[in-house]
């Protein structure tokens, strides 16, 4: 791996979802939005919160608290929509995912992430890639590949990519 390449890996964009802190690869974000009008789409997932333009391409735009199973985000003056890349399937995707409010780009050495905890059988942790510590402060990193199922994000986009897959075999 580059140095370059390297670097990008260890930065992290960081946000926050009911005061806990977040973040993703700053590799996956392709730029941070203010809040703006989302247009509902009917009969689809609870977290799904609608269809947004990005300079004519539409973007589906999925609240994060709700799929984590916390309460709806309260639109404030902070709040932000995330346009991420998530591979699933093979495929890239691009959505929208609502935060509370993004605070910063930062670097965590390999040191400084401890990997994700085994709380039990009930909670599932598969989407958390480890909990960054900076500070005196636990940042839990996403493995934003892992956060939606293949259905979930056909659902999302509208697109069918696990019946393409079936229709091949």
């Amino acid at each position: 791996m580059s140095e370059g390449a390297e670097v990008a890996a260890n930065q992290y964009l960081t946000f926050t979802l009911d005061e806990e802190q977040y973040a993703v690869e700053v590799s996956r974000v392709m730029e941070v939005l203010e809040y703006t009008t989302i247009t509902k789409v009917p009969r689809t997932l609870e977290f799904m919160r609608g269809v947004i333009n990005v300079r004519g391409s539409v973007i589906p735009v999925v609240d994060l608290r709700l799929k984590f199973e916390m309460s709806a985000v309260e639109k404030t003056i902070d709040t932000s929509i995330i346009v991420m890349e998530v591979e699933i399937g093979g495929e890239r995707v691009t959505l929208g995912c609502l935060a509370d409010s993004v605070q910063e780009v930062i670097s965590l050495d390999a040191g400084q992430i401890e990997p994700a905890p085994q709380i039990g059988t009930k909670i599932n942790t598969r989407f958390v890639k480890g909990i960054g510590k900076q500070n005196e402060r636990f940042i839990i990193i996403l493995d934003i590949d892992k956060v939606f199922s293949e259905e979930e994000i056909a659902a999302v986009t509208g697109e069918q990519v696990m019946q393409a897959g079936r229709s091949e075999s």
